[in-house]
């Protein structure tokens, strides 16, 4: 669908474009846009690359193992039916203080494992996969999976590490000006997308 509404969108400009005498325009914005689009990726590899060391970094040093003992009780209560100690835990948790820190890049592998270790576990379960109403097999997404995804894309931020990169990127006076909003945002988002999932799992 958004593949859809991006090509109309661009189709409607290049018309518009042509149909007003701004031909000469749409050719400079598609080159100047291919410009800034390049220098705008290698800006955001480096900041991805330096955030993703950091994070393995702090895996391995036993900071993240730190700091999944301290939101355990947390993660307890948004997964009170998930085991002690399964893989997933670990997994949710550097998602968590990822997003927290604002990696939202650094966050999607952890995030990818956690869904993995959550399917793995419905598979323990025996909840693998339902048979629909035509009778074919389709798998499922377990509750878990649902309150991560959702908790994942409400995710509080405490610094918005993208966010400024990309305002800088673009000579933005103050790049860090969005830090107070954006926490404010993603607090109310969190507190929603909780009172969302436990409201669900409670009418469940």
């Amino acid at each position: 669908m958004l593949n859809i509404l991006w090509a109309a969108m661009i189709l409607v400009g290049i018309v518009w474009g042509m149909a007003s005498g701004q031909t000469q325009a749409v050719s400079s914005a598609i080159i100047d846009s291919g410009k800034d689009a390049v220098s705008l990726c290698i800006t955001m590899f480096g900041v991805v690359g330096m955030w993703c060391g950091m994070m393995e970094i702090a895996k391995d040093s036993g900071l993240v193992e730190t700091l999944t003992a301290v939101i355990r009780p947390f993660i307890r209560f948004l997964f009170p039916n998930l085991p002690k100690n399964h893989p997933a835990e670990e997994s949710i948790s550097l998602n968590i203080i990822a997003n927290f820190l604002g990696l939202g890049w650094a966050a999607t592998p952890a995030g990818l494992q956690a869904m993995e270790n959550l399917a793995q576990l419905e598979k323990e379960r025996g909840n693998e996969a339902y048979l629909d109403q035509t009778g074919s097999r389709v798998r499922a997404a377990s509750n878990e999976m649902c309150v991560f995804l959702i908790m994942n894309i409400s995710s509080l931020q405490l610094i918005p590490v993208n966010m400024i990169a990309y305002r800088s990127q673009y000579q933005s006076a103050n790049p860090a000006v969005i830090v107070g909003p954006a926490i404010l945002a993603t607090m109310v988002s969190s507190a929603a997308a909780v009172v969302f999932c436990k409201g669900m799992d409670r009418r469940k």
